[in-house]
């Protein structure tokens, strides 16, 4: 592959020329240890980063490398696109407790669908299967008819997201607020009860089909809430939430963020370090 095609992908993705100089070499070793890996059947790799870590970009430009650099069929599946509608998590938020009217945390996605989804993209027969996709300007899935239509079966599958491969928490955990939404929304700690359970009981099924994790390691929360300020500042004026929403919505995220930072360290088989600059400082590889 020459470097002014990875440049051009870098620019689709929203990367400068130096932050592509910095990360497609690594891209490029992944690929290869990815590479090495696959056999029969559909691999599936997962990948998971804090809000803003990069990590949609990272799969992108993983799954480019896999087909051109490889010659592997591979794409990249969100477990942003699996959330449900703002209906069915109106419904939740009735039954269960009100915070699950906001999309983010375990049992705001459709896991059903995704089980669906990795079967049918690791059958033997040549199909097609269309990969889902929601809106979050609409905050609703998109409509079938617009989803991506991929032929099966794939021979890696990077499948990315906040809370992927993350493990649940023992539940003593649970009884300390880790912030001011959760002392002043959450007192009694149902809402975090239950999407501890969620996270500990279906979730798992699905985390359970991945054959090997990536984990971008964040230096900090505070790291975090930067990247993911500096995201939002870089989408269109009518989509972006001010400073005071974003940070009430990040709350939501931020139990299993730290309990990811303690765990995935451990349990993931890929870890690259981030440092303050968003670079990676430090690969690791245990696969």
């Amino acid at each position: 592959m020459r470097n002014n095609e990875w440049f051009r992908l870098g620019r689709r993705l929203g990367l400068s020329h130096a932050e592509s100089e910095r990360l497609v070499p690594h891209v490029m070793l992944l690929s290869d240890a990815l590479a090495a890996r696959c056999g029969q059947g559909l691999f599936v790799f997962g990948v998971n980063g804090a809000q803003g870590s990069g990590k949609s970009t990272l799969a992108g430009l993983l799954a480019y490398a896999l087909r051109v650099r490889h010659g592997l069929r591979a794409a990249v599946l969100s477990l942003d696109d699996l959330y449900l509608s703002a209906h069915a998590r109106a419904r939740l938020a009735a039954r269960v407790h009100p915070l699950l009217a906001t999309r983010g945390v375990p049992g705001t996605h459709d896991v059903a669908l995704g089980m669906r989804l990795l079967r049918r993209l690791g059958a033997t027969r040549l199909g097609c299967v269309r990969l889902p996709r929601f809106d979050k300007g609409q905050d609703e899935p998109c409509p079938r008819a617009r989803w991506p239509v991929l032929s099966a079966p794939l021979d890696v599958l990077i499948f990315e997201g906040w809370c992927v491969g993350v493990p649940a928490q023992p539940e003593a955990a649970l009884r300390v607020p880790v912030n001011r939404l959760e002392r002043e929304q959450d007192a009694s700690g149902v809402w975090r009860a239950y999407v501890n359970r969620r996270l500990a009981t279906d979730y798992q099924r699905l985390f359970g089909r991945i054959d090997a994790l990536l984990y971008l390691r964040a230096p900090s929360w505070r790291a975090i809430l930067r990247w993911r300020m500096r995201q939002e500042a870089m989408l269109p004026a009518t989509a972006r939430m001010d400073r005071s929403r974003l940070a009430w919505f990040v709350r939501h995220f931020e139990r299993l963020t730290r309990h990811a930072m303690q765990v995935l360290p451990e349990t993931a088989q890929i870890v690259f370090t981030l440092d303050e600059q968003h670079a990676i400082g430090q690969a690791r590889y245990r696969i």
